[in-house]
């Protein structure tokens, strides 16, 4: 069994500090049935390549092989694919070999597992019931795939292919642990109900917590875990527990709440009132903005109960909107609220409401006019930002793009925030003018779109807006 992982992250050696494994030398861990062997092919400060190479003792496996009464002379012990084939074996060769990497740590550069990186990794003789469902399983992660499919016999060619697959992945922003936890759980999820150990609680905890921060945004979660886990006693608990995470403690879920109290007037020391709400401002301005663009397939990123989706609706030219939300709460209450059921059959055909993350490549996303982000980025980590360009701007690349976030320079103007303070529990950062103004720029820059911000709710020359929305057009 071969997995290598690829980089050219500059200095690409940067992989050796993350791996815990030194470039310069041979390193084997002895693993039950076998020894796990560390190397690396290519160091380089150009590009650094890490094989993980394991070596099973077929003899061992037969050895220590516990079946039910009366299996001893079977002879699908003897001859079988698991001293071959990626499977369970590989995945406990990883945790054990990479231990440090796939906990996000590193004792030397405390700063490096956080760094995003181009990423690719090769697993060879990945078995799998099709190509498509190493698609189903990659893909939304955002990883570009490419197969390469192993005959059954090459002298027999008319036996066609077998299920083994070469399987190679790439990401060109991805940090390290996140790849590791990634294959650390799918290929396990590949084996035939074959796992090489016995399965307890112990492995819904594994799950919960290698998987925890993606699985539960990815749409196969329910198929993974229960492969994963193969047990109802053990997979039912845990869908459970990776829907409460789903619904409560999502990183990307936009939740809105009343804004502080109101602005202060700081001349008169007087609540400065506003004839429209700053968040029914804002959706009316993105809206218009969509008429304005003409765009007639539009996507609302971050749809919550649907108040977007409500005048996108309303506007003729709009001839498909597809709403996306990380929260199944939140859908469920979307369609509530726009009384989905009720719908006439063409204007039901006008809307689709969908479960998806802002994080991970999702081929739905593409082909839309225009995408609206509405107060959704300050709810994600600064870091996984990146990833977020990647979904959108690289992958998706709408026609135009609208995102709207708090204007941290008016904070001051809230008496009911201290210094520092956000306006949200859940927001991960609140951006000045100047802050957000660079990051669309760079983001413009990077991906061909040209970009003008403007600024939402009542203006103060000191410190502008609470609101700020840019809108990037190809």
């Amino acid at each position: 069994m071969l997995l290598t992982i690829s980089t050219t992250h500059q200095p690409a050696t940067d992989l050796g500090y993350l791996l815990h494994k030194n470039p310069a030398r041979l390193q084997s861990v002895d693993i039950a049935y076998g020894q796990a062997h560390v190397f690396y092919p290519e160091a380089t400060a150009e590009r650094c390549t890490a094989a993980l190479l394991l070596d099973i003792d077929p003899i061992g496996l037969v050895r220590n092989h516990r079946g039910p009464a009366g299996e001893g002379f079977a002879l699908e012990q003897y001859v079988n694919d698991r001293p071959y084939a990626a499977s369970s074996f590989l995945s406990t060769a990883l945790a054990k070999t990479f231990n440090t990497a796939l906990n996000g740590t590193c004792k030397d550069r405390p700063e490096l597992p956080e760094v995003l990186l181009p990423l690719e990794a090769t697993v060879a003789s990945l078995p799998a019931a099709s190509p498509e469902q190493l698609h189903r399983l990659f893909a939304p992660l955002g990883y570009e795939i490419s197969l390469e499919a192993h005959p059954l016999d090459p002298t027999v060619p008319h036996w066609g292919p077998s299920r083994y697959h070469t399987l190679r992945l790439r990401h060109p922003a991805l940090r390290l642990q996140d790849l590791l936890s990634h294959l650390y759980v799918l290929i396990p999820v590949l084996d035939r109900g074959d796992k090489h150990y016995w399965i307890t609680q112990e492995e819904a905890e594994k799950l919960l917590r290698r998987g925890g921060a993606w699985l539960p945004q990815h749409p196969d979660r329910e198929f993974i875990t229960r492969r994963y886990l193969r047990f109802a006693e053990f997979v039912n608990p845990t869908l459970e527990r990776l829907l409460a995470v789903d619904a409560e403690a999502s990183d990307d879920e936009p939740v809105e709440s009343p804004e502080p109290q109101g602005p202060v007037n700081l001349t008169t020391g007087n609540p400065q009132l506003e004839t429209q709400s700053l968040h029914d401002l804002r959706l009316d301005r993105v809206a218009e903005e969509i008429r304005r663009l003409g765009a007639q397939r539009v996507l609302d990123l971050g749809c919550g109960e649907g108040k977007l989706l409500r005048r996108l609706l309303k506007l003729p030219q709009v001839e498909h909107v597809l709403g996306m939300d990380v929260s199944w709460r939140e859908l469920e209450r979307a369609r509530q609220r726009l009384h989905v059921a009720e719908m006439p059959p063409r204007q039901r055909e006008r809307l689709t409401l969908t479960q998806g993350s802002l994080l991970y490549h999702d081929p739905r996303l593409a082909g839309y006019d225009a995408a609206a982000v509405v107060e959704v980025i300050e709810h994600l980590d600064e870091s996984r930002l990146a990833a977020f360009e990647q979904v959108i701007f690289a992958r998706a690349r709408p026609g135009a793009v609208l995102v709207t976030t708090p204007n941290a320079d008016y904070n001051q103007r809230y008496e009911t925030l201290a210094a520092g303070e956000f306006r949200h529990s859940d927001h991960r950062f609140e951006w000045t003018r100047e802050q957000f103004a660079t990051w669309a720029a760079g983001v413009a820059e990077r991906h061909s779109y040209q970009v003008r911000i403007e600024p939402l709710g009542l203006e103060y020359e000191e410190v502008g807006a609470p609101s700020q929305l840019a809108v990037f057009e190809v």
